[in-house]
């Protein structure tokens, strides 16, 4: 089924919006199981496993949360412990001395300022210690209440191959894609194209040969049959 959409327009870089359309289409068939990959029960989990994602993966976060969300589970259980208590608990996630700082701010602000609720708002997200635009971005996107475009390093890397951006910067590139991705699809988009990082177009060694979505992508190896 995925083949048909190349046939279709083999070659074709044509509008970016026609395209966008015929890769979500694609994508959807080829990687239908995609999704975020890190286990949270509820928004304060949520929240937590974004956070601890910077420079690690999925499955490594994953891993530290089985255990820390048995032991933490309201903002107050982080104030609760040191800060040197709370670095051992989430070590292996990198970067723990920054990360449990981040942490901790931010269950003080919940508790002062939102009841010890994840905030609803956009803006009021980004004033947590440690959440920026994509941290924002995926817990807005999980609640089903998209604001943007979530971009990390696959969504940048397809993105200019497929020649959506030429920009590095990750603020300019979800303006680029905020103007050609629907808004219905600023949910599913990044999860499709981290997927499709993943599984085939790698950074060092894209798999163009078995890329459902060749056919539109101006930076494919292989010729048009």
């Amino acid at each position: 089924m995925t083949r048909s959409y190349v046939r279709e327009a083999r070659r074709r870089v044509g509008p970016k919006r026609d395209r966008v359309a015929l890769i979500l289409a694609a994508l959807a068939v080829e990687h239908a199981d995609a999704g975020i990959a890190l286990a949270f029960a509820n928004d304060l989990e949520l929240l937590v496993s974004v956070m601890l994602s910077a420079q690690t993966t999925d499955v490594n976060v994953n891993r530290v949360t089985e255990t820390l969300f048995k032991k933490y589970r309201r903002p107050e259980d982080y104030l609760a412990v040191s800060q040197e208590e709370l670095e051992r608990d989430i070590f292996q996630t990198g970067f723990f001395r920054q990360k449990a700082k981040s942490l901790r701010g931010t269950m003080r602000i919940l508790i002062e300022e939102f009841d010890g609720q994840v905030p609803e708002r956009f803006d009021d997200l980004l004033r947590l210690p440690g959440v920026a635009r994509k941290t924002a971005n995926v817990v807005c996107a999980e609640r089903g209440e998209a604001q943007g475009i979530v971009v990390d390093t696959h969504v940048r890397r397809i993105s200019q191959r497929l020649g959506f951006t030429r920009q590095e910067d990750p603020v300019k590139i979800e303006r680029d894609l905020i103007k050609i991705v629907p808004r219905a699809d600023w949910a599913r988009f990044p999860h499709l194209l981290i997927w499709h990082g993943r599984r085939i177009c790698d950074a060092r060694k894209p798999d163009c040969a078995s890329c459902p979505i060749a056919g539109l992508c101006p930076s494919s190896r292989v010729e048009p049959r």
